[in-house]
Order: C-alpha cells, then structure tokens, then sequence
C-alpha cells in the first residue's frame, strides 16, 4: 500500500481558500480547528483524501484534487484589476467567471490600460512572475501626445526618476510617428505602481493609450479584448525559463 505523505493543516486550508496560513495558525492557537474530531496542532500532518477537518464544529469542504490553472487575459479598459470593487467598478475576474478554476490576476494593469494579463490559482507561480528580482521582461505598446524627441527616448531608456527611485534601463522604440502622436514600444523590467505612465509623464509625455502586448516570452497575439484563453504547456515552459535568478 502507497502512504499519503501528510501536508501541514494550514497549508491545506489556504491552499483551499479557507484559511490564511497565518489565520489558520491562529484559529489553531484557539482551539478552533478539529482533525478527525481532535483538536488540531500547529503543523499537524494531514491527508486531505480522508482526514475530516471542522472550523467551530462546521465541516470543511476541501477540492480533493485542485489543478493549477494559467489563463491569458486581454484585459479591456475600464476595468480594475481586482477581485472586486467597492465603488462596482468592473473587474477582470468577471470576464474569467467561466473558467475552470476561481483564478486571481498576476500583477497589475490600470483602469484605463490594456492588454495581456495573466490569472492563476497557484500562489507559487504568482509570487515567481510579479517578485521584482526575477527581472521578467513586460513590452507595451503606447501612444503618446505630442511628438517624442530622441532626447525623450534616451532618458526612459536610460532610466528617469519616478517616485523618488531611479527606474532600471528599458528599451524605447519608435514604431509610428504621425503629427502629433507617436507609437512607442517600451520594455521594461519592472512592475512599479502605473510605471510606462509614469516614465513618460517625467520627461514630458502624455499617454493617450497603453497597452501591454507581452509579458516574458507569452505574447497577446489575435487574442480580443475580454477573451482569455489557458496557456499552453510550452508557454509555461518558456516563461519559467525566462525567469532570471
């Protein structure tokens, strides 16, 4: 017979969604949480297949075989990325309601931003992409008001100072000039607070349109605004490959 290697309790229960980690600890702490009829122990080993857990006497339902889930999102503007919204504004989960899992979004895109965002339901693979050390490659394509100069570029590239922090160097490009607007195609490698915005902002430039066409290796494709789609075996691959540690 196979034994099932336990998995500590609190790790079950926020893998689940029930629990924080650190609220399952501290309901632990409280005498709150029963295995099998028995008050539970910090760390206390389980096997989610067959042991019975109860939060103040209430049976937990666990998902007895959870699979991990990465959606590709074109994320429309107007809506936030949040799970929900106090003042009911749109969010992008309500255009993943029909996905196979309840999923979360990676990072951030501003109200009034586009483009390619990733959702997931494995925290691990979450934290990996958006961790600032992992230096993961993000291209947008933006239109800015009113012409740029090659002064302008060189100092985005270059980095400008946004929020009192130098920003790492990006690549600027130049694909449209048009009288009074040009397209940019910016890379950056990091994910600060509305930072292409923000760059631009510094050095003079107003952003009529922004739009994040790829993250890492993943590109949005023919993919339509409020369309997702899973990602491929191949694609998870190549990202985690790009990971730079």
């Amino acid at each position: 017979m196979v034994q099932v290697k336990g998995i500590r309790i609190q790790k079950v229960l926020s893998d689940n969604g029930v629990l924080s980690r650190r609220k399952a600890e501290e309901y632990i702490r409280e005498g709150r949480i029963t295995v099998n009829g028995r008050k539970a122990q910090l760390g206390h080993p389980i096997n989610p297949a067959k042991d019975i857990i109860a939060i103040d006497g209430q049976k937990v339902l666990l998902e007895r075989k959870k699979r991990n889930v990465y959606l590709m999102l074109n994320k429309p503007r107007g809506y936030v990325t949040t799970t929900s919204d106090e003042l009911g504004r749109r969010c992008v989960t309500d255009l993943v309601e029909d996905a196979p899992a309840k999923v979360y979004p990676v990072g951030r895109l501003d109200r009034n931003s586009e483009g390619l965002l990733l959702l997931t339901n494995d925290g691990s693979f979450a934290n990996t992409v958006m961790h600032p050390s992992n230096h993961i490659t993000k291209t947008y394509r933006v239109t800015v008001h009113p012409d740029v100069t090659d002064e302008q570029a060189a100092q985005m590239s270059a980095g400008v100072m946004i929020d009192g922090k130098m920003t790492l160097p990006a690549t600027v490009l130049i694909l449209q000039k048009q009288e009074g607007r040009v397209v940019l195609q910016i890379s950056i490698q990091e994910g600060r607070n509305r930072q292409i915005r923000k760059m631009c902002e510094a050095v003079g430039l107003e952003v009529a349109r922004l739009k994040r066409t790829a993250v890492g290796p993943l590109k949005l494709g023919m993919l339509q605004p409020g369309q997702w789609r899973e990602l491929k075996p191949a694609e998870l691959i190549a990202l985690r490959n790009a990971i730079k540690k």
